[in-house]
C-alpha cells in the first residue's frame, strides 16, 4: 500500500475510487433480483409477501410478473451505483490519506460517515428516481428522464426526499468500513490475509453488521423515496414491532453477497494496479 500522502488529490486515491466503483456495479448486476425483492418488500404492504423464503418469493415474482420484473431498472441502479461508490470510495480514501498515523477504527468511522454524509448530498437524487423505477407504477425510460419528471412533479423536495434517513443511514457504510478494515488491519498483521477469499468473508461480516443494526433507518428511507404513505406502517408497528424488520432476510442476502463479492473484485483490481504502477516505476 502506497504511503500517506496529504494531498487529497492522487493517482492511488482515484484507483480506489475506480476499482470500488467497478467492484460495486459487477457485484450488484450478480445479485440484482434479491436488491429488487427488497425493494418490494419495504414499500409494499401487500399480504402476497407473507410467511415465504426469500427465493419462494422471488420465484413467485417471476411467475406472475415476468423474469424481467426481477430485473427492473437495473440500468439506472448500476448507473447511479457507479457515481455513488466512486464518490465514497474517493472520499474516504482521500481523507485517509491525509491523515499524519495509521489509521485506527475509531478514524476510519468518522471518515467513512463523512464520506457517506458527502455522498448522500450529490447522489441522493439518483437514488430516488431508482427507488420509482423499480415500482411497477412508476417506470422512466431513463435516469434522466426519471431525474427531470420528478422534478417537475415535486420539484427540490421530492428529487431529496428521504434525504435525512439517509444522512443518518450513512452510519451503515461507515460501520462496515470500519469493521473491515478493522479486521483487515488485524488479519494482515497476522498473515491470513493473503487469499482473495479473505476479503469475501471480511466483507460479508462487516456488511452484515451494519445492515443489521441500521435496518429500521432502511426501511423509512426506502418508504418515503418511494413516495409511499408512511401511516400505515406506524400503525402496523404499534401492534408488531419486528415490523421494522420486514424484508431483512432479502435484504442480508443481497447486502451481505454484493458487499463480499466487491470487496473481492476490489482488493483484486487494486493489487493489480499497484503491482502495474510498481512495475512501470521501477522501468522509468
Amino acid at each position: 500500500m502506497p504511503p500517506p500522502n496529504p494531498s487529497l488529490l492522487s493517482y492511488e486515491t482515484l484507483v480506489h475510487a475506480l476499482a470500488g466503483a467497478t467492484g460495486s456495479v459487477a457485484s450488484m448486476a450478480a445479485f440484482y433480483p434479491l436488491d429488487t425483492l427488497r425493494s418490494r418488500l419495504q414499500v409494499e404492504d401487500s399480504n402476497k409477501y407473507q410467511g415465504s423464503s426469500s427465493w419462494e418469493l422471488l420465484i413467485k415474482l417471476a411467475n406472475e410478473e415476468g423474469i424481467d420484473s426481477l430485473y427492473r431498472g437495473l440500468a439506472p441502479v448500476l448507473q447511479s451505483l457507479s457515481i455513488s461508490n466512486f464518490v465514497y470510495f474517493y472520499t474516504f480514501h482521500a481523507l485517509r490519506r491525509t491523515a499524519s498515523t495509521n489509521s485506527s477504527a475509531i478514524q476510519d468511522l468518522m471518515y467513512g460517515i463523512t464520506a457517506g454524509s458527502i455522498n448522500v448530498l450529490i447522489t441522493s437524487p439518483l437514488w430516488v428516481v431508482n427507488t420509482r423505477m423499480k415500482l411497477e407504477n412508476n417506470t422512466y425510460n431513463s435516469l434522466f428522464e426519471g431525474l427531470v419528471t420528478l422534478f417537475k412533479k415535486e420539484g427540490v423536495k421530492g428529487l431529496w426526499s428521504g434525504t435525512v434517513p439517509s444522512l443518518l443511514l450513512v452510519s451503515n457504510p461507515a460501520i462496515q468500513f470500519m469493521v473491515y478494515e478493522a479486521l483487515k488491519r488485524h488479519l494482515v498483521s497476522t498473515g491470513h490475509f493473503k487469499s482473495y477469499y479473505a476479503a469475501f468473508l471480511v466483507g460479508a461480516f462487516a456488511k452484515a453488521i451494519a445492515t443489521t443494526v441500521t435496518y429500521p433507518l432502511q426501511l423509512v428511507q426506502m418508504r418515503l423515496r418511494s413516495g409511499t404513505s408512511m401511516k400505515p406502517l406506524f400503525k402496523d408497528v404499534k401492534s408488531n414491532p419486528w415490523l421494522m424488520f420486514r424484508g431483512l432476510e432479502a435484504k442480508l442476502l443481497q447486502t451481505v453477497m454484493t458487499a463480499a463479492l466487491m470487496f473481492l473484485i476490489y482488493e483484486k483490481l487494486v493489487k493489480l494496479v499497484f503491482s502495474i504502477m510498481r512495475v512501470r516505476a521501477k522501468h522509468s
